[in-house]
């Protein structure tokens, strides 16, 4: 149930994000879910790409620097209490949230969060043990 997610580590400067779009657009990999974290000096980039390794590649080869992390897309119900009750339930086992983010889906009643834990999984054994609905890696790009 893990998903490979690109983590590109960036200057903080202009035009350096849109050096990463551009190689994936011409490279044709699709991006899925993105968040960009910053500091003054340089920024991470987390992506969930429908090509990783074409996405990785490329990205390496253009001299930025890569990482690969494993994290978890969790169906979440979309309703108020929704990720209080999966968050408590994760706290009760001793699971730490290291830092999430959300996935653009349009579902109904559902919604899907990219979740990095510090125990993934210890993670993915309890919400499987409460049927909780994960995402495929190869699912997900297809969303």
């Amino acid at each position: 149930m893990k998903c490979d997610q690109l983590s590109i580590f960036l200057e903080n400067r202009a035009g350096r994000l849109a050096e990463v779009t551009r190689l994936l657009t011409e490279n044709k990999v699709n991006i899925r879910a993105l968040s960009l974290a910053d500091t003054s000096d340089f920024g991470i980039l987390r992506l969930i790409v429908s090509d990783f390794d074409t996405a990785q590649k490329v990205l390496k080869e253009a001299g930025f620097t890569v990482g690969k992390t494993s994290v978890v897309a969790v169906v979440v119900d979309d309703q108020p209490g929704g990720l209080h009750n999966l968050l408590e339930m994760l706290r009760g086992s001793g699971i730490n949230v290291e830092y999430m983010y959300a996935f653009v889906h349009q579902s109904g009643s559902n919604a899907v969060i990219i979740f990095r834990f510090d125990r993934t999984d210890q993670a993915i054994e309890l919400l499987e043990s409460k049927n909780i609905k994960m995402i495929p890696s190869e699912e997900l790009c297809k969303l």
